[in-house]
């Protein structure tokens, strides 16, 4: 059948994938003139299933408000009264316990290892696609023996979701990694979780989509999708801004990330999806010698830094202040400390390419997938910071519900039903 997938960053191309695989006739609608120019363009690049959890948690006001009041705080937020923002907020306050964090763990667990199986699958097929992949693990490495205090906390909820991990001195962190040997930043000690990756999901999204084309899959580069039509319990087709009629379809599947909920809504669909704001630079390594093998989270600036191939890249940042995509000056030099406090060589953070961003978060954590109440409508939205780490098994899962197919792995928690 024909399927109408609106979306081309990673999570959108990747469903595409799915999709041609499945013998549909696929076409891809994007505003940008490419694939993975705005969410997917500079993300962290981990591929980190063994860190897939949600933002809500115990405690985790309270850790909000302790970081704020960090000089360069990884989190921000406006008081600004927007009703979108003040209902998200509220119902993230709602899962931030005990009980409802395990679930949604649970429940992003569960996808982002099944993800890790399927992209590793796809990388293996032979397919004309390079990201800069490797399996090198993470580090999550703590500056002070003060914030050694979690470790206990965090290997417990490890061991629950049966994730492999491996507790390191700081003598064993430069063993391991050795271009810490000339680090200026403190080093307690570091959790190893050997079982995470890296990679560029835009080069990623690039070389599939380009793949995808040449086997026929239709992609629509600069089309802007004001409305989806709908007819009764169907949609009946698609209208894109400066464009006569409808685009018409047997399915639509919806992977617009932080715009998912602008369309839907007037179908009377409403997804508590709100953006989270989040910046990145990246910066080409100069000496192979000095440079990270594994990504390496600082735990205390919530910065990740990731190897990618020629090039590292530092990501964080949390700001919670609506759908300005401008790059902060400061946010961007914070970034660059942090990154020479780690690897004081090697890299040119003088020429950095810095970026912003914005993350599709849901309230509970999981993203939201499949099936709506009309019959030809399916979503694939809401991954959060977790995107690239889920794309492929999300993409596998709503194509297996498109063809209707039982998906490989349990979709509780997973749909919008949750939010009914």
């Amino acid at each position: 059948m024909k399927v109408a997938v609106l979306g081309a960053g990673v999570a959108g191309v990747a469903v595409a994938y799915y999709l041609w695989r499945d013998g549909h006739e696929v076409t891809v609608l994007d505003r940008q003139p490419g694939p993975a120019m705005e969410t997917s363009f500079g993300n962290a690049g981990g591929l980190c299933p063994s860190f897939a959890g949600p933002w809500a948690a115990p405690g985790m006001v309270g850790k909000v408000l302790k970081m704020a009041l960090q000089r360069q705080a990884p989190i921000r937020f406006s008081f600004a009264p927007n009703p979108r923002k003040l209902a998200w907020l509220a119902r993230w306050l709602g899962n931030c316990t005990a009980e409802r964090f395990r679930d949604n763990k649970l429940r992003m667990q569960r996808v982002a290892h099944y993800s890790d199986a399927c992209l590793r699958e796809l990388a293996d097929s032979g397919l004309p696609i390079e990201f800069d992949h490797h399996r090198d693990g993470t580090l999550q490495v703590f500056r002070a023996q003060a914030d050694m205090k979690a470790v206990p906390a965090i290997t417990r909820a490890l061991d629950e979701f049966e994730v492999p991990w491996q507790l390191l001195d700081a003598s064993g962190v430069r063993r391991l990694e050795p271009a810490l040997a000339s680090a200026q930043a403190p080093i307690a000690g570091a959790l190893y979780l050997p079982l995470d990756g890296s990679g560029d999901s835009h080069k990623f999204a690039n070389d599939l989509a380009a793949y995808l084309a040449s086997q026929g899959v239709t992609f629509r580069y600069g089309a802007r999708v004001s409305a989806l039509a709908r007819a009764g319990d169907r949609i009946e087709g698609i209208r894109i801004d400066g464009a006569a009629g409808l685009l018409a379809a047997d399915a639509y599947v919806v992977a617009l990330g932080t715009q998912a909920p602008f369309l839907l809504r007037p179908l009377g669909l409403k997804l508590p999806v709100y953006p989270l704001k989040g910046y990145s630079i990246t910066a080409r390594i100069t000496d192979d010698a000095r440079a990270p093998r594994a990504a390496i989270m600082d735990e205390y600036n919530k910065v990740m830094i990731s190897r990618l191939g020629d090039r590292v890249r530092a990501a964080g940042m949390a700001e919670l202040k609506g759908y300005s995509l401008a790059v902060d000056p400061g946010r961007v030099a914070f970034l660059a400390g942090v990154v020479r406090e780690w690897f004081p060589q090697g890299l040119d953070l003088d020429g950095a390419q810095p970026w912003a961003g914005l993350r599709p978060m849901t309230p509970d954590g999981p993203a939201i997938l499949g099936k709506t109440r009309y019959a030809n409508l399916f979503l694939d939205c809401g991954h959060g910071s977790n995107g690239w780490t889920q794309a492929c098994g999300t993409g596998k899962i709503v194509a297996d519900v498109v063809a209707g197919r039982t998906p490989e792995i349990d979709l509780d928690g997973l749909t919008a039903d949750r939010y009914a």
